[in-house]
Order: structure tokens, then sequence, then C-alpha cells
């Protein structure tokens, strides 16, 4: 029985040193950091604009503006909590590459799944922080009213929305792994396909039908609708399980599936010379 909790305490620590090593990171890059964070509070801003300009743009007065931005707002930060999540996973296999580091922390002798959770944990810490600061430039900007909103239920939504994105990283982070030239814009355009089908700015009732069959398989569009429900409808927790319990199915199940076909790609990439520092 030590003996397993010693097991799990290294494990732990193991984890931790990912966390840490990422933040370090971001220390480094901390010019990077503050381009990325203006860039993605003024594209933010700008998007709830939208909202607020919607009457002049229509010309349309009885237009509920307030409505509209908080509905953009909404879509806004959660997509950029969400996109932050699947950024820090997928290219975790790309950041090896560019630190040169890769042969070294895939031939260490660490559990993959402890490898990954210490990425996950630090992209859930990174990605709240990150848009916590965009949420608090928006909310001095614009007057919003949150009278009524269940809040603790839009964040639980957030939370089991949090395993289903942490689980497609994964999945993706094997293209940067398989193809060392091309695979890092291929997760982009995972990211974009996602961004188109998932209702952030829109209903995915606008879609195309093709797009709304693939919508139902995406956990944006269960996140959004969850919190969009929470905030601006303040539906109890309780009538909020029917998207909660997709999201966490999706997690469950997407999460072993994900570092399983992960460790195949490695040993794969092992095996024919892929595993290098450069494309």
């Amino acid at each position: 029985m030590l003996g397993k909790n010693l097991d799990l305490q290294l494990e732990a620590l193991q984890s931790y040193a990912f966390v840490a090593r990422n933040f370090n990171l971001v220390k480094r890059y901390w010019g990077w950091e503050l381009v990325w964070l203006a860039y993605s509070t003024a594209t933010s801003l700008a998007v709830a604009f939208i909202g607020e300009g919607s009457a002049l743009i229509t010309g349309q007065e009885d237009i509920d503006t307030s409505f509209f931005t908080v509905y953009l707002l909404i879509g806004t930060l959660v997509w950029r909590f969400l996109a932050g999540l699947f950024d820090n996973i997928s290219e975790m296999i790309q950041w090896e590459r560019w630190e040169g580091t890769i042969e070294y922390t895939l031939m260490a002798p660490v559990h993959r799944f402890t490898q990954i959770a210490g990425q996950a944990g630090f992209a859930i810490i990174y990605s709240l922080i990150f848009t916590m600061i965009i949420g608090l430039a928006m909310t001095a900007v614009f007057s919003l009213d949150f009278t009524g909103a269940n809040l603790l239920g839009a964040l639980l939504v957030l939370l089991a929305g949090s395993v289903s994105f942490v689980a497609l990283g994964v999945t993706a982070s094997i293209l940067p792994l398989l193809y060392p030239e091309r695979g890092a814009q291929m997760t982009h355009i995972v990211q974009a396909f996602l961004l188109l089908v998932s209702g952030i700015y829109y209903p995915i009732e606008v879609l195309p039908p093709v797009l709304q069959v693939v919508a139902r398989i995406s956990p944006a569009a269960y996140v959004l609708e969850g919190i969009r429900s929470a905030i601006l409808d303040g539906t109890p927790t309780a009538e909020l399980w029917g998207v909660i319990l997709p999201l966490l199915a999706l997690g469950i199940v997407g999460m072993p599936v994900g570092v399983w076909a992960f460790r195949q790609a490695e040993l794969y990439a092992k095996r024919t010379g892929k595993l290098k520092r450069v494309g």
C-alpha cells in the first residue's frame, strides 16, 4: 500500500513538472504572450461591438442589443477558453520540437498519461487566466447585467466541456507527431472547423443541414448551448444535465482513446524516424 502511494506521489510530481516547465516557457516568451493577449482582447471586443451596433447596422430600433451583446460575449469568451485548451494540448509536440527537447521528453521514463495530465493541467490554468483577463476587459467596456443568471451551472458546463476538449486536443496532437512539417498547421484546420460548426457567434440552426449534423458531435456546441441557457435564461442546474452528461461521456470515452492513439502514433514515429527536432 505504501509503495502504491509513493508511486502515485511520483506520478503527481512528474505531472507538476510539466506544468511548471510550461509556465517557465510562458515567462521566457512573455512578449509574445502580451501580443496574443492584446490581439485576443481586441478581437473579442470587436465581436461584442457587433451586438452593440446591431440596431444601427439593421436600422431596426427594436433589437435587444444588450441581449445580443451578451450572446456574442459568451460565445467569444467560451471559445477563447476552449481554443486555448485545444492549442496548448494539440501543440505540445510542436513546442517540444521548437525547444529541441522532443527526444528527451518522449524517451524519458515517464508514463505518457502523466505527461498529458501535466499538459492538460497547465492548459486549463493558463486558459482560465487568459480568458478571465479578457473577460475583465470586456466587463469594463460593456454594461452587463447577469441578474437571474445561473453562474454555477455555467461553470459546471464549462468544466465538463474542458474534459472533452482535452480529449480532442490529445487526439489532434498526433498530427504534429506524424507530420513534422505540416502537423501544426493541420491542427489549426481542425480548430477552424470546430469554430465554424459549433455556433460560437450564431445558432447552429442557421448552418446547412450537413453541418448541423456535424455540429451535434462538437463538444463546443454543447458547452455553448448549456452556458447560454444558464446565463441568458437562468436555467437551473438540474435541467443542465442534458448538456453536461453528453460532455462528460465524450470526455470519458475520448480521453483513453486519445491517449492510446497518441501512444500508437508515438511508437510509429520512433520506428520510422519521425521523432526528431526539426521537420
